[in-house]
């Protein structure tokens, strides 16, 4: 009689073989298949049919990776597709660097501030996670952190202390335009950038109707922009997806200094879900994996911006 059962060594080695494939499929990133500067144009491009799109604030804020962390993003993209924000500011000899406060002290091994160290000297320090824990993640230079980025993500350029020009120069040095937005604080920032390149994608900030105003004025493409209403859902956000979305303008509400905060993951969940059914079309998050699980069944939705995910 046959012996039914398998050889325990190649039941060892088929359960290696799975672990290993189940391994290398949990280690495959969420990627965004975007080319071109057109590309980033149409994947913002509010339609009517839209996946509800998932930003990283900072990257995401994890135990064990720290906020503007070329390691924190890998750990994002792993779970979902994600684009994100993150903090250049200047050291002492004016090299890029990703770092959110004026000072080292909450964010790395590191005291005082940032423009007071040249980046030889930061090297030596390592970064924290939120919990303050020290990891053995170095703090990224942006060139670093754009060249990562190419082919994978969309990487989203808040302005601290780094001056537009030298801003526009480092994008147009790395050809970047097509997967490195900008936000902008006004329409003058924005206008600026323009006049460097006409392509370039914006995350503008539009919280009230005077700041709409105030693009609109200017004449801005409404089409290579996001705007920015806000960190809560609330009765005037609807007077602003109205007019932003008529013009082919995704809006985004960030959860970072609003509903992040709450305390249980059920909580969370219930407002990330309440920012999806009010109408925004990207949701910003501290925790951008919880809440990309929260806010599947909007992310997931069938629709031509599907083409821009993969995964690699």
């Amino acid at each position: 009689m046959k012996n039914k059962f398998l050889n325990p060594f190649v039941l060892a080695a088929l359960l290696a073989m799975g672990n290993h494939i189940s391994s290398h499929a949990q280690n495959k990133l969420n990627v965004l298949k975007i080319k071109t500067a057109k590309d980033l144009h149409a994947y913002f491009q509010f339609t009517g049919n839209d996946p509800i799109l998932i930003t990283g604030h900072r990257g995401g804020m994890v135990k064990g990776f720290p906020e503007n962390s070329i390691a924190t993003f890998e750990n994002t993209l792993k779970h979902t597709p994600a684009f994100f924000e993150i903090d250049p500011r200047l050291t002492k000899d004016s090299v890029m660097v990703l770092m959110h406060d004026a000072t080292l002290d909450r964010t790395t091994t590191g005291t005082g501030k940032l423009s007071d160290y040249t980046y030889e000297e930061l090297k030596k320090f390592r970064l924290k996670d939120a919990e303050g824990n020290v990891t053995d993640f170095p703090i990224p230079t942006l060139s670093e952190v754009i060249e990562w980025a190419r082919g994978k993500t969309v990487l989203n350029l808040d302005h601290k202390d780094v001056p537009l020009a030298m801003t526009a120069a480092l994008i147009r040095k790395h050809k970047a335009d097509a997967f490195v937005m900008l936000t902008v604080h006004s329409a003058a920032e924005m206008t600026y950038y323009l006049s460097q390149n006409k392509n370039h994608t914006f995350s503008a900030f539009v919280r009230n109707m005077k700041e709409y105003a105030d693009y609109e004025k200017a004449g801005v493409p409404f089409n290579q922009m996001i705007a920015y209403i806000g960190p809560h859902v609330k009765p005037e956000n609807k007077e602003l997806y109205a007019l932003l979305n008529k013009k082919g303008t995704m809006c985004m509400i960030s959860a970072a200094s609003s509903y992040d905060k709450l305390k249980t993951p059920e909580e969370r969940k219930a407002a990330y879900l309440a920012i999806a059914k009010d109408g925004a079309s990207i949701l910003e998050s501290d925790l951008p994996i919880e809440a990309a699980e929260a806010v599947k069944e909007y992310a997931q939705k069938e629709s031509p911006k599907q083409r821009f995910f993969g995964k690699r």
